[in-house]
């Protein structure tokens, strides 16, 4: 055991008096206390110390608490994080792959349409041209005068080839650029 002097044990005593400043840890066990004055010093340290031991040791368990509960929502949070990235995965993979059977969709669409004109072009055109060229016949067989209707006939046939060769010249052009990719067109 260790003894003090008188002067350190009123200093010390004095200190916890004015401040409340008193030792604190394993010295107490050491210190050995004579007069009862000091002895009841002794006595107030160890009760203070035993009292701040125990809040620290309330704190520490708590801070050990919150940190298992701070790892635990850490690893939820990956976890929920890595399931977001996976779906963002398929969600981007799905999009892909709705844009390009949209774009199947409607390259379709548009073939089947310009089909479908140039079907159409190509019977009017063989209508107009079979209808004038029978009045034309008719004319011949019956003898009337068809120099009329033979510059009317010759004039016909001219304007249905140019409109046809128009129809199909539009009809290629547009799919010519149909097949032209974005950064080009620009």
């Amino acid at each position: 055991m260790i003894t003090l002097d008188e002067n350190t044990k009123n200093q010390l005593i004095e200190l916890y008096k004015e401040r409340n400043i008193g030792l604190e840890g394993n010295i107490l066990k050491v210190i050995s206390g004579d007069d009862d004055e000091f002895k009841k010093y002794l006595e107030l340290c160890i009760e203070h110390d035993i009292s701040c031991r125990k809040k620290r040791l309330e704190i520490t368990k708590k801070i050990q608490e919150q940190n298992r509960e701070l790892i635990e929502w850490k690893e939820k949070n990956e976890n929920v994080q890595k399931e977001l990235e996976y779906a963002l995965i398929a969600a981007n993979k799905a999009k892909a792959n709705a844009e390009n059977n949209l774009d199947v969709l409607i390259k379709k669409n548009q073939n089947e349409m310009v089909n479908q004109i140039v079907r159409t072009s190509l019977i009017v055109i063989l209508g107009v041209g079979t209808l004038t060229t029978m009045l034309y016949f008719y004319t011949l067989y019956k003898g009337i005068d068809n120099q009329i209707i033979e510059s009317s006939w010759a004039n016909m046939f001219s304007i249905l080839l140019t409109n046809s060769f128009s129809i199909i010249g539009t009809i290629m052009g547009v799919k010519h650029m149909q097949n032209i990719p974005e950064k080009t067109k620009n």
